[in-house]
């Protein structure tokens, strides 16, 4: 057996003076386009709006007051499958915490469990039960920020969860919960499928292609009840919108991501915008990020894209999931929970959902969107400590 002191390599962030004068030098020649006049976001990112926040980002936010507080955390590093995957582990004080693996998705990154990170592993010192608290791993995607780049062909979610899955092993863990949105989801869920015998439960913010991605059938609408009906149409429509009007991105990133690349990790700026809109367009805003998100906590986010230049690695994960074999949604025997937040991109269908998942749980809330942890952190901690105290 390999000796774990030799594949498990402590990690702490310490970026250099110079790369952070580098990000001033180039935000300070920071290159504006032109703009039209009273268009908003319908045309991308407000240029005011970034403007501001480009300040903000230059003079006021504190990266190193940031780095501080991600070395908070046990961080690591490991080798699986030829990919360096980088990991923050914190155990609980409860001696019989459940092992849970959370994934981000794009644009994220480990920065979006901040603030669920203390309630999940400590819930004695956060006012709740210390029989629901979890050892946490949250480890980087191959490829997103500080597990990237990857350096070869192949990495999308199939090959991902398997790394995972030897993650959890080299830390000992046999039996653990998995949780995650975007295409932590679609990890988590393979996790499930590929281990059901590890796998406690998984537990979502996104539900995989459970959305309704074509026209309702009339003779199918008539078969469902008022309320399954509505939400039927509800979802349509929202898909429609999606292909509409916010697709653009994923074909950039499923057909030239290495184009892409360019402009974004030489422009700090540029990296920003492509993160900022999402986080605008996809979550519980109204006018800006911030109407939803931390903006230091956003910035923290973009800073971990652009000081490891995984802009185009990141993407890659579009393209490789494109042009690999094509595959549908392959059934999972595991206890799967959803926890809808009525703002994501898309509106689930549980009747959809329930042909390859074994839904045991599925919760709607009134508020939040696409970046759940962030936006409603106690509404997710609620809900992840509620299902599996239910497995228990």
């Amino acid at each position: 057996m390999t000796d774990l002191a030799e594949t498990i390599r402590p990690f702490r962030l310490d970026i250099p003076e110079a790369e952070l004068d580098d990000l001033h030098a180039r935000l300070d020649r920071t290159r504006w386009p032109d703009e039209l006049p009273g268009v908003g976001w319908s045309y991308g990112v407000p240029r005011d709006y970034l403007r501001e926040l480009v300040r903000y980002w230059r003079h006021t936010y504190d990266w190193r007051a940031a780095e501080a507080r991600l070395n908070e955390w046990p961080q690591f590093t490991t080798t699986i499958d030829g990919a360096n995957i980088h990991f923050a582990h914190i155990r609980s004080p409860e001696p019989d915490a459940t092992p849970l693996i959370m994934t981000h998705g794009w644009p994220g990154s480990i920065v979006e469990f901040t603030q669920v990170a203390g309630p999940l592993t400590d819930p004695r010192a956060h006012g709740g039960d210390p029989s629901q608290a979890f050892h946490l791993v949250l480890p980087s995607i191959p490829g997103f920020t500080l597990s990237g780049p990857t350096r070869e062909t192949g990495w999308e979610y199939h090959r991902v969860a398997a790394a995972f899955a030897e993650l959890m092993e080299r830390l000992g863990y046999q039996r653990y919960g998995a949780q995650g949105g975007d295409w932590g989801a679609a990890i988590s869920r393979e996790l499930g499928r590929l281990h059901p015998d590890r796998l406690i439960g998984v537990h979502l913010n996104l539900i995989p292609g459970a959305q309704a991605a074509e026209e309702p059938d009339p003779a199918h609408l008539a078969t469902l009840t008022p309320a399954e009906r509505d939400r039927t149409l509800a979802s349509w429509e929202r898909h429609r919108e999606w292909l509409r009007d916010r697709q653009g991105y994923a074909d950039i990133q499923t057909t030239r991501p290495q184009t892409l690349a360019y402009a974004l990790t030489d422009s700090p700026v540029g990296q920003l915008a492509w993160i900022a809109e999402k986080f605008k367009e996809w979550t519980d805003s109204r006018d800006r990020p911030e109407d939803a998100v931390d903006r230091d906590q956003l910035l923290t986010n973009v800073m971990l894209y652009w000081l490891t230049g995984t802009a185009g690695s990141s993407g890659r994960i579009y393209y490789e999931r494109a042009h690999a074999p094509a595959t549908g949604p392959e059934p999972s025997t595991v206890p799967t929970a959803f926890a809808d937040f009525p703002r994501d991109n898309f509106i689930p269908l549980r009747h959809i959902a329930e042909r390859t998942n074994n839904i045991v749980r599925w919760t709607e809330h009134d508020r939040g969107g696409h970046f759940a942890a962030m936006e409603q952190p106690e509404l997710l901690v609620t809900d992840i400590r509620a299902f599996f105290r239910d497995l228990a």
